[in-house]
This record gives structure tokens, C-alpha cells and sequence, in this order.
């Protein structure tokens, strides 16, 4: 009996018997038959690499697009800042030069003049134009403000019973539908979708999806990774890119079933192609297992990453995420096995991957050998604040900018659990930390729920206030690219904890108006909190902002939304026998800071240089300097029920020292109408406080607030919010509105929008 070879070798469709067995790639004889050589013309597989570089292309000509309006806004900023500092230093301003002895006297009450009238000589001068300097770009300014007018507005959430399904913002919901419509086309508008026959090569369909999934791969992977080329050409930050990240997996999950089905509609065992396969492959496994073995894990990654489910068992999904989609990279390797560029996508995945956790390597704090941090992290301390807040103080050599957020890893506490927090203190040399000259206090505050923040409370309770831990800092990430000093207005938004991610700007800002580096002119701040006693977390920081701020530039109004003080109750009675995941951090972090004294000791002995005085005064020293982390809200102290160990002679933290009055502008108590009120929309009443502090009971009425600010709106304004999602609808949507400002008035050439994740 012939062999199959022999018997197909017979027929004219069937020559190319090696290329075949692939079904990809069928070469074209002078015997072939005249419905393959017209397959093979009307979408031919050797050209099927152009569906991948359509992706791509497609990619570059958005990222080039944000790139360059980035561009565009960052050069405009900086030369509208340097020449208002030019003004400044020089006095060439109106604005910002003392009047002359010609005009009229200061005002008694403000010591400044706005308006210069009745000269000995000459007309009267006009109000000088608002230096723009160059953002009059109309056309530019107009074109923008009539994409955030509609990209600004928040889409509505679905909400079924308790169930809330939220939607990304419309920026992200038009890239996503842009894509998914580029290459839905892109596969089923070029004919044909099958050949006639499966002896004359692979659907067309399969090839075009398949090439176009094999293409997102390289951009899914650089959307995830913290560290990636992406963030630094268009200035966003890896936790915005995340939700492209996810929806690209999304479409890569489509695309690959797409690639799928038709295999299934023209199978491999039709018209005596089974035989040939398997007479060109002997290996006892399933014909499409490769394709098969990469979609699994792929379905994996797409189910297990849905919000609900993420969010559900968050640790889980942060442990396997990355090792499934490392198997999921080398099962994609096999299955493509080379075919036309496939090879090239998944080699540039794969080069993008390592690149990116190579350069993670420098935002490490414990890679570094030149700082004492290296392999053993920093000191920190815990700190508990009214409210059940929770404040982490890291002495620390990092930098950051502000609203800045780390990735923050505890061993003592939690090895394996990394999380992200906002930090909230400034980096600047006039906040210098005690710990040592080099040192900045990075200062992390949140509320505890469960799992990773609910155990540092625990930690805290059981060491108590004098105990120190190991922190591995990965960042800083985020952040909002743009200066807030180059922006006439401000306007900052906080929600809540949502303040931690607006002290630290409000700080450089105010540092910044006083040495003459930024345009800005008012700064208004509204904070909607629970209870008074929140103002406690950052009531320094406060008196900072009020006591060096320039004269009546910045407006601060706090709205207390709960009728009842927060009753604090007794810590968490400690288990009476201490779990043994407790021990085994307990000796991580005795290990870590065992080292750290070792390194500490080493370091005084080749300073001191063989001096045995100058060695025990270095060691005197030292043993201060661990007292020197910033001291302690400690409650009134409590007769513990079981015995602690010994405190340290050298940890001595001093009760928190009485502070002078610090006036928030707070009304007369609330009366019951003001309680119920409370509940709803508060109006800000016409009459504020000279001082421009003001606090007040109820909510904040947003829309009402911003078109009062709204007169007083400079060429450029920026709104920062930080809140709740309702807080964060609010502001976009009447930032939305603002956008008509831009159209309508040739005073105003911006009005910007910085939304902060409530969660980070």
C-alpha cells in the first residue's frame, strides 16, 4: 500500500508537502490548481506581518501624541516660571515691585496696592495685561479644552443592589474603543476571512488575529511594569497606565479566540490533512495543545485580574499574576514556534520585561551599597494618630517630589505583603531630620482596614511606641508631572485620609511663593473630614502653611461632616500566646537590625581611627541618634495586664509636650439644625474669617464652591482633588463645564484637572 505521502504527492493542491504539514505557508507550482494560486494572491501568509506592524504603528502615533502635548506643557511652565522669577529678582513687575512714592499709600490692613491712580503727571495708567507668556497658543488652548470638556466627565456607575460597577474615565474608555475597533477591522475587513479549502493554508482570519495578539504583547508588559519607557515619555504614571495594561490583556484574550475559532470551523483533520500531520510529527500529543497550552494561561490572567476578583483575594493575585504570565510567555514561545516575526514581539516582551526590573533596581532603597540602607533596609517607627491613623516615620536618604507614593515592605511585621502608600511629608533641606544630616523623614499616614495596615496596628500594640522595624521602600512612583507653580490658581480638593496626598504639594507650594519660583497667586484648600480631631494629623503642617504662606494667598476651609466625636476605645487585648507567624517576623527584623548595629559599629570604629575617647563619644552618640525619630503621639499611658519586656534606657520618648492654641476658624458649637444639616450639601456662608481659615459643619457644596472660585481664576488654573469617588465626580464634572472659560474667554488659557486615587 502507498503511503500517504506517495498518494498525496499525487495531487496537484497537495505538492508542497512540507509546508503543509504547518498549514501556513502553501508554495505555488506550475501544476497547482487555480483556486490555490487565487488564495494565495488575495491574502497571501508570507505578508501577514503587516497586520502586527499595523499594531504598532497604531501604538506609536498615540504615545507620540501624548508625548508631545507632555512636551508642550512642560516647556510652556517652566518659561512662564522663569520669567516671572525674572520679574521678581529684577522688579520689572507691577505686580510684584513696591509702588512708587507717586501713587497712592499701601493699605493699612493688606500693606500692598493693587492699583496705581492719581499721578502728579500724565493720564492715568491701565491695568496691566496678564503675562502669558507663551501659552496664547488659542487655536492649541482651544482644541484641548474641548477634548477635557468631554474627556473630564466622569461616566456613571452601575449599581445593582450592593453591587457598584464603576468605569474607567472617558479617556481611557476612548483609547480602549479605539483599539478594539482597529483591529476588529483590521481582521475581518480584508477578504479573504477562510480559504476554500484547508489544503490551501491556514483561515487568513487566524493568521490576522493571531499576529495582531502576538503584537500587544511587548505594550500589555511595558503598561505593568513600574519602571517602563512609557511613564517617562509621557509623564504617567504606572498606576494610570494599569487600567490600559488590563483592558489590552482583555483585547489580547478576544484576539486570541478569534485566532482560535476558525481552526475549529476548518479542523486540521479534514480532507486527509490529519495524516499528513501526523506523518510529519510522531510526538503522541493533542494537534492544537500548543495553542491550547497558551490560552489557558492567558484566560487565567483576564478572569483572575477582574476588579471584583482582584480585590476579593488581592494577595493571591499579586503572588501569581507574575509567574503565570512568565509561563504564559514561554508557552507562547512554543506555540508560535518562529513563524514569520512572532519570534521578534515576544523576544521585545521578553527584553522590555528584564530592562524594566533592571532599572526597578535603582527605586530600591536596600540596593544601594553607598547608603547604610543596603540589603537591610531603613529604621522606622510607628506612630498611633487620633482617628485609629496610623503614621509611619522612615529617616530615609531617598528623595521624592511631592505626592509621590512608595511600595512599603515591613518583614518585622509582613514579609511577602507590599503595598503602596502616599507619602505626606515634603522633601526639602528646611525639613531636615534628626536622624542625621543626610536624611530626609519620609512620613506615610493611612486609616487600617485589614490585612497588611490592621497588622501594623497589631505590631504597634504589642511592641508598643519605643519599637523600631525594618522598612524596604520600592519607589517613589506617581506623582503629578506638572508644577503646580506655574499655575496662577489653585484649587486642592481632599477627602478624608485624601489629604496625605495634598500636604506635601501644598507645602513646596508655599516654599515656592516665598523664594519668588511660582506664578501662583490664591490657593484654595477645602477638606472634608469626619470629626475635628483628623486636623491633628497634620496640624503642624497647618500652622506652617498659615504662619509663612504670603499674606492672604492661601484660603483654607475645613467641613466637619459627622455630629459625633469619635469615642476612642481600648487598644486590642494582645492573644495570650503570641502565633508563631508573629515569631518569625519578630527574628526577621531582629536579624535585619542586628546587622544594621553591626554596620553601625564599624563604620564608628574606622571613623574614630583607633581613638578609644573619640570612639566611645561616637558611640554616645549613636546610641542618642536612635532616639533622634521624630517623637511620638503617645496616648495616655495604661497599667499593662500582662508583663512587657523591659523598656530600653536609650529609647526614651518624652510625653507629647502641650502645643500653643492653633485657631482653624471654628465656629460656635453646632446647633441641632446645623447636626441635621449635616447630612446634606453645605453652602459656605458669604461671611469668612479675615485670616481666610474657616471651619464649618456639613458638607461642602462643590459646584457651588468652584464657580465662587471662579472669579477669581487666573490665565491658568489648576483643580487637585483627592477624595471619595463622589468627591472626584463632583470636581470633574464642574471642571468639565469650566471648559467653556477657555472658549468663550481670552483671559483664561487653562484650567487643568489632577484626579488622586482615593485608595493609594
Amino acid at each position: 500500500m502507498p503511503s500517504v505521502r506517495a498518494f498525496l504527492g499525487n495531487v496537484a493542491d497537495f505538492e508542497p508537502m512540507e509546508t503543509l504539514v504547518k498549514r501556513i505557508n502553501i508554495t505555488i507550482y506550475p501544476n497547482s490548481s487555480p483556486a490555490l494560486i487565487a488564495a494565495s494572491q488575495e491574502d497571501p501568509w508570507s505578508q501577514a506581518g503587516k497586520y502586527a506592524l499595523g499594531w504598532v504603528y497604531f501604538s506609536i502615533i498615540l504615545l507620540v501624541a501624548t508625548s508631545i502635548i507632555r512636551l508642550y506643557y512642560l516647556w510652556t511652565d517652566k518659561i512662564r516660571r522663569a520669567i516671572y522669577k525674572d520679574e521678581v529678582l529684577e522688579g520689572k513687575s507691577s505686580k510684584t515691585s513696591s509702588p512708587d512714592t507717586d501713587y497712592e499709600m499701601a493699605n493699612l490692613q493688606t500693606n500692598n496696592s493693587a492699583v496705581k491712580f492719581f499721578p502728579r503727571a500724565g493720564q492715568l495708567p491701565v491695568e496691566p495685561r496678564a503675562d502669558s507668556s507663551v501659552s496664547t497658543m488659542a487655536p492649541l488652548n482651544n482644541a484641548i479644552a474641548m477634548l477635557r470638556w468631554v474627556f473630564y466627565r466622569p461616566i456613571p456607575a452601575i449599581q445593582y443592589k450592593k453591587r457598584r460597577l464603576p468605569f474607567p474615565s472617558a479617556g481611557v474608555v476612548f483609547i480602549v474603543l479605539a483599539a478594539l475597533i482597529f483591529v476588529i477591522l483590521y481582521c475581518f475587513v480584508p477578504q479573504p476571512l477562510y480559504y476554500a479549502s484547508i489544503r490551501y493554508g491556514s483561515p487568513p482570519l487566524a493568521i490576522r488575529a493571531g499576529m495582531l495578539s502576538v503584537a500587544m504583547m511587548p505594550w500589555i508588559v511595558a503598561l505593568s511594569m513600574k519602571a517602563n519607557i512609557i511613564t517617562m515619555m509621557t509623564g504617567i504614571g504606572h498606576e494610570r497606565l494599569n487600567v490600559l495594561h488590563r483592558w489590552g490583556g482583555y483585547i489580547c484574550l478576544l484576539l486570541a479566540l478569534i485566532h482560535t475559532v476558525p481552526f475549529y470551523i476548518t479542523p486540521v483533520w479534514d480532507q486527509g490533512a490529519l495524516q499528513v500531520f501526523q506523518s510529519y510529527f510522531s510526538g503522541q500529543y493533542y494537534i492544537y495543545g500548543t495553542g491550547v497550552a497558551a490560552l489557558v494561561p492567558l484566560l487565567f490572567l483576564c478572569i483572575h485580574s477582574l476588579p471584583f476578583i482582584r480585590s476579593w483575594m488581592y494577595e493571591l493575585f499579586v503572588a501569581l499574576h507574575v509567574p503565570v504570565s512568565i509561563i504564559f510567555l514561554a508557552m507562547m514561545f512554543w506555540h508560535c514556534n518562529n513563524y514569520l516575526t512572532s519570534w521578534d514581539y515576544l523576544a521585545a516582551t521578553a527584553g522590555i520585561w528584564f530592562v524594566s526590573y533592571v532599572i526597578r533596581l535603582f527605586y530600591l532603597n536596600w540596593t544601594n551599597f553607598k547608603r547604610t540602607s543596603w540589603l537591610i533596609g531603613e529604621e522606622a517607627s510607628i506612630t498611633i494618630l487620633p482617628e485609629n491613623a496610623v503614621k509611619v516615620t522612615i529617616p530615609t536618604q531617598v528623595t521624592w517630589r511631592p505626592g509621590q507614593y512608595v511600595y512599603l515592605r515591613m518583614p518585622g511585621i509582613s514579609v511577602f505583603e507590599n503595598h503602596p502608600f502616599t507619602i505626606a511629608s515634603l522633601c526639602s533641606d528646611d525639613f531636615p531630620s534628626e536622624y542625621g544630616e543626610e536624611y530626609r523623614d519620609m512620613i506615610i499616614v493611612f486609616r487600617p482596614f485589614s490585612g497588611f495596615t490592621r497588622k501594623v496596628v497589631n505590631a504597634h500594640d504589642e511592641n508598643g511606641p519605643w519599637h523600631t522595624y525594618r522598612a524596604f521602600i520600592d519607589g517613589p512612583y506617581g506623582g503629578m508631572q506638572r508644577e503646580l507653580a506655574a499655575f496662577d490658581t489653585v484649587i486642592l480638593f481632599a477627602g478624608g485620609s485624601g489629604i496625605t496626598a495634598i500636604v506635601s504639594q501644598l507645602l513646596d507650594l508655599i516654599k515656592k511663593m516665598r523664594d519668588g519660583r511660582a506664578v501662583t497667586k490664591q490657593v484654595h484648600v477645602v477638606w472634608a473630614l469626619k470629626r475635628p480631631e483628623t486636623m491633628e494629623w497634620f496640624k503642624e503642617e497647618l500652622r506652617i502653611c498659615r504662619q509663612y504662606a504670603p499674606p492672604e494667598s492661601v484660603h483654607c476651609q475645613f467641613f466637619i461632616t459627622a455630629a459625633k466625636r469619635h469615642i476612642p476605645t481600648a487598644a486590642h487585648p494582645a492573644s495570650p500566646t503570641r502565633p508563631v507567624s508573629q515569631i518569625f517576623h519578630d527574628k526577621i527584623n531582629e536579624a535585619f537590625q542586628g546587622i544594621a548595629d553591626k554596620r553601625h559599629s564599624a563604620l564608628i570604629r574606622e571613623e574614630a581611627g583607633g581613638d578609644a575617647e573619640k570612639e566611645r563619644e561616637l558611640r554616645a552618640e549613636n546610641e542618642d541618634g536612635i532616639t533622634a525619630l521624630p517623637q511620638a503621639y503617645l496616648a495616655p499611658p495604661k497599667s499593662p495586664k500582662s508583663p512587657r519586656r523591659p523598656r530600653p534606657a536609650r529609647l526614651e520618648i518624652p510625653p507629647p509636650q502641650p502645643t500653643a492654641n492653633f485657631d482653624f476658624g471654628f465656629p460656635s458649637t453646632p446647633t441641632m439644625l446645623q447636626k441635621n444639616l449635616m447630612r446634606f450639601a453645605f453652602l459656605p456662608s458669604v461671611a469668612t474669617k479675615k485670616t481666610g481659615w474657616q471651619t464649618e459643619y456639613g458638607r461642602p457644596d462643590i459646584s457651588f464652591m468652584l464657580r465662587g472660585f471662579q472669579r477669581e481664576f487666573g490665565r491658568r488654573t489648576c483643580v487637585f482633588v483627592c477624595g471619595p469617588p463622589s468627591m472626584r465626580v463632583d470636581v470633574q464634572q464642574c471642571v468639565a463645564r469650566m471648559q467653556r472659560q477657555v472658549l468663550t474667554n481670552p483671559a483664561v488659557d487653562e484650567i487643568f484637572l489632577h484626579t488622586e486615587n482615593y485608595a493609594i
